[in-house]
């Protein structure tokens, strides 16, 4: 059963969490974007403290590795590769849109049944007491990356892309050809312009928020198929040159 520490800096909300195999044992937060690089190392210490265990009990580090904030994801993986290098721990590299389609994923399940023997979301199956999703679900996190553009991926309800990740500007016919045949789960910061313009009527957008816990799950089962990262040559995901989520003061 590994114990991983995961690092989540990659957007406004940063979170670190303690995780043995896919359970979260304890985690801290931060909203302040501007103070992530502040926020983590003390994190990092009150996990230590909170769950008795030390650094060097860890089995990996796992990080959010992108897309996102610029310096965000610099600030997390110079960390996660920094005790890596340190403890000699394997990293674990997850892209930061699975991790926001997997809280949008486990939210849905967590559709409770109407009493009726069926859910109260469309689409959505009832097999005794266990709701699970169709295959007419599909899941699109945004990040913001100013104006129209946005940071994205469609994946189905395994986590398996759809629409490959990519920076892209929206219009009113963005992902038609998938809204025409599936209902989208159109999460993340980025959301709310698409919302603004698209109408279409499987179109549903949620204010879910991805925290380090959902980057615990799938970390876990990177480390189970031991999908290590090189230390040495690894890096963040950018999908474009630069993309900083706060503004600069003139």
């Amino acid at each position: 059963m590994p114990l991983l520490l995961n690092i989540d800096t990659a957007t406004g909300n940063a979170g670190v969490c303690i995780s043995r195999n896919d359970e979260m044992l304890a985690m801290e937060n931060s909203t302040d974007q501007k103070n992530h690089a502040a926020f983590i190392h003390p994190a990092i210490t009150t996990l230590m403290q909170v769950t008795g265990f030390s650094l060097h009990d860890i089995d990996a580090v796992a990080v959010t590795a992108g897309p996102g904030s610029y310096t965000g994801l610099r600030v997390g993986i110079a960390t996660a590769k920094g005790l890596c290098y340190v403890l000699k721990k394997p990293l674990i590299l997850v892209n930061t849109l699975e991790v926001m389609a997997l809280a949008s994923i486990e939210e849905r399940r967590q559709i409770p049944d109407n009493g009726f023997g069926t859910s109260s979301a469309d689409n959505l199956m009832h097999a005794g007491n266990t709701l699970y999703l169709s295959d007419n679900f599909l899941f699109c996190p945004m990040i913001d990356a100013r104006r129209m553009e946005v940071f994205t991926a469609v994946y189905n309800y395994n986590l398996e892309a759809v629409v490959l990740p990519a920076a892209m500007i929206l219009d009113e016919n963005s992902f038609k050809e998938q809204l025409n045949a599936h209902t989208i789960i159109f999460s993340g910061n980025g959301s709310s312009k698409f919302k603004n313009i698209q109408q279409h009527t499987n179109a549903v957008f949620t204010d879910v928020r991805h925290h380090a816990g959902n980057l615990a799950k799938l970390a876990s089962k990177a480390f189970a198929k031991k999908e290590f990262a090189d230390i040495a040559y690894s890096g963040p995901f950018y999908l474009k040159e630069f993309f900083s989520a706060v503004p600069k003061v003139l």
